[in-house]
């Protein structure tokens, strides 16, 4: 069995995830405790709140150790360890993606698998990774780096529509969240949507709603809570978005790319 493990089970993570299992790969994901992905439908953070968590007909399941994530894999789930532990030791991947987007490395190294892949800014190919892919939207999405590094961040949400940061909602000060919209669901502008650390959130635009944190999750000042796409397409939310694709082929072509220069 051709082992991969993910670091990470966001919305970009889990694209990557679905793409590997194409490629013929089993694959573990990593993450933490309490995840706080936004784009919580198309992500397989999820299972470690709900147990299992289906994306695109794959089911991931919440794992207890790397032993029972290993007999998950083997039947075809895609198991979520939180947090991580000696996964890694016990599991010995082929291939170790980190998929954290936290744009910097938050200490993969090039030693830890024989195909380690680095995505965004933050990862230095051929110095703490095989291959680096790029993340920022633009021409150069999913570029393989075999040297190098991706672009620096912009710290600029994605732009949907038209709009970047007029789309996103941002955590105003520390405090506990608590949201009152359910992904998919319409909303205007204006429109009280949340709450957190008290301070009431409002819809930046119309649209529907793409992401929200989960309710109860400590959130830091500065931090996304809840996305608006303002195209309103009830489906947009559920669909594994095409950024994620494009970084997913980049993994895919890195990959390729890493075999045909091996020995």
């Amino acid at each position: 069995m051709k082992l991969a493990l993910v670091r990470g089970a966001g919305d970009v993570a889990t694209g990557v995830a679905l793409r590997l299992r194409k490629e013929g790969y089993a694959v573990v994901c990593t993450e933490l405790p309490r995840p706080t992905c936004l784009r919580r439908a198309v992500s397989f953070a999820e299972a470690v709140y709900e147990g299992t968590w289906q994306v695109e007909g794959v089911e991931a399941r919440l794992a207890r150790g790397p032993e029972e994530a290993l007999r998950l894999a083997e039947r075809g789930k895609v198991p979520v360890l939180a947090p991580e532990g000696d996964a890694l030791a016990q599991l010995r991947p082929r291939v170790l993606v980190d998929a954290r987007m936290a744009k910097r490395n938050l200490g993969t190294r090039i030693e830890e698998a024989p195909v380690v892949i680095g995505l965004g800014p933050g990862f230095v190919a051929g110095v703490d990774c095989h291959a680096a892919v790029e993340t920022l939207n633009g021409p150069d999405l999913g570029r393989v780096y075999l040297s190098g590094s991706p672009i620096p961040p912009t710290h600029e949400p994605c732009g949907i529509g038209g709009l970047s940061q007029e789309r996103v909602v941002r955590a105003p000060c520390a405090g506990i969240f608590h949201g009152f919209v359910r992904i998919g669901k319409l909303v205007e502008v204006g429109e009280l949507i949340a709450r957190c650390g008290g301070e009431p959130l409002y819809a930046p635009c119309s649209g529907v709603v793409r992401g929200i944190l989960r309710p109860g999750i400590e959130a830091r000042p500065g931090m996304k809570v809840v996305e608006i796409d303002p195209t309103g397409d009830p489906e947009i939310p559920f669909q594994v978005a095409a950024r994620a694709w494009s970084i997913a082929s980049g993994v895919a072509s890195a990959l390729e790319l890493l075999t045909s220069h091996s020995p």
